[in-house]
Order: C-alpha cells, then sequence, then structure tokens
C-alpha cells in the first residue's frame, strides 16, 4: 500500500489526538511523548508500506489504517499498556470532533436502501479472499425488522497485529464500535463473539434505537 494519497491524509488527521492522548491518558510526559510520536510516523509508514493495495471496491481500507496507527504507537510505548487502557487510549484518540461528526452523518443514513445496498454488495465482494489484511463478512437482517447484522469471519486487524506481536490488543479496537454506533445516535450496538476472543465470527448487530 502506498503511504501518499488516505494513509497519509489518515496520519494528518490523527497524530496529534494520539500524541495528546499518550498524556492524558497514558501519563506520560510531553516530551516522551513527542519522541514516541516521531518513532510511530516511521513505524507507520514502515506498516503501510507492508500492506497489499487495497481493491477499489474494498471499504475496510480506512479499518486497517487505523490500525497502522494505533499498533505504530503500541510498539514504540517504553511500557506495554493494560488492553483495557489500550481501549481506552485508542477511543480518546479516535473521538475527534471530525469523527464524531462523521459518525453522526454515518447514523443518519443507517438503514437507509442505500446503506443497506452497500451492506450487501461488501458481502458479496469477500475482499479476504484475495487480501489477508481485509475482511469477509455476511448480511443478516433481523427477522423483525429492527436493523440487521455485519457478521464477519475474517479479519484484516487480526491478521495484522498477529503478525506484529499485538494480538492481545485487537480488543481494544473492537471496543470502538460500541463508541462509534453510540456517536452515530440512531443504533443500539450489540456483540455476542468476537473472532480475538476464540469466537467462530465477530458479530456487529445494529439495532434501531427506539424513539423516546
Amino acid at each position: 500500500m502506498k503511504y501518499a494519497g488516505m494513509p497519509w491524509g489518515m496520519w494528518l488527521l490523527f497524530r496529534r489526538s494520539f500524541q495528546k492522548q499518550l498524556t492524558d491518558t497514558l501519563g506520560i510526559d510531553r516530551k516522551t511523548a513527542a519522541e514516541i510520536t516521531g518513532k510511530a510516523k516511521v513505524k507507520y509508514k514502515e506498516i503501510i508500506a507492508s500492506l497489499p493495495a487495497f481493491e477499489k471496491g474494498d471499504r475496510f481500507k480506512m479499518n486497517i489504517v487505523s490500525c497502522a496507527t494505533l499498533t505504530a504507537f503500541l510498539l514504540n510505548l517504553p511500557e506495554k499498556p493494560t488492553v483495557e487502557q489500550a481501549a481506552v487510549y485508542y477511543r480518546e484518540a479516535m473521538m475527534t470532533g471530525v469523527m464524531k461528526r462523521f459518525c453522526r452523518m454515518s447514523g443518519k443514513r443507517k438503514f437507509s436502501e442505500g446503506d443497506v445496498q452497500g451492506m450487501k454488495k461488501t458481502a458479496a465482494f469477500r475482499a479476504a479472499d484475495r487480501n489477508p489484511y481485509s475482511w469477509n463478512m455476511d448480511f443478516l437482517p433481523y427477522a423483525d425488522g429492527s436493523g440487521y447484522e455485519a457478521r464477519f469471519n475474517q479479519c484484516g486487524i487480526c491478521t495484522l497485529m498477529k503478525e506484529l506481536g499485538l494480538f492481545e490488543f485487537v480488543p481494544a479496537m473492537c471496543s470502538l464500535d460500541y463508541t462509534m454506533s453510540k456517536a452515530g445516535e440512531t443504533t443500539d450496538f450489540v456483540r455476542k463473539y468476537t473472532l480475538a476472543s476464540g469466537g467462530p465470527y465477530c458479530d456487529c448487530g445494529y439495532k434501531r434505537k427506539a424513539v423516546e
């Protein structure tokens, strides 16, 4: 994958928040946080360069780039955090004002005809059959019409983090699904299994939020 383009833009968009949360969440002094960020940028470019190009119709490129960002920082920390600390760090670093607006906009389109057709198209695309750093999913509408489940049986984040020796931190990334759903303001996120915890699949369930 080339650094120029979206990976470059993602680094510019989130670098400051990832650096800030080194101090605010993990308690690292500002000077050390700046040094870690400099090293993380080098590692981030290295990880991006090691990844294959994603196909044009693959909607999961942003997911793997976000994973590259988190892992680049984790690999340069002076001490390994707990999974819980990493989850808070990732959540606070990712949920910038721009991301919150993105979630609200996505929430307004949830369950629209375009959203449903996009999910069906993604399920049929099966990108992970050709790229181990992407995802395969099934689209499963709920019988009662309350929403749908995206069920993943292959996960690019699991692949990359396992290669980097950080597989234990996959749940830290998975937990952001709940945060993003809440920020979207229109869905309740439900999950029973994750591949990272040894489950048969990762289920991402989106139920229409009840109108009060």
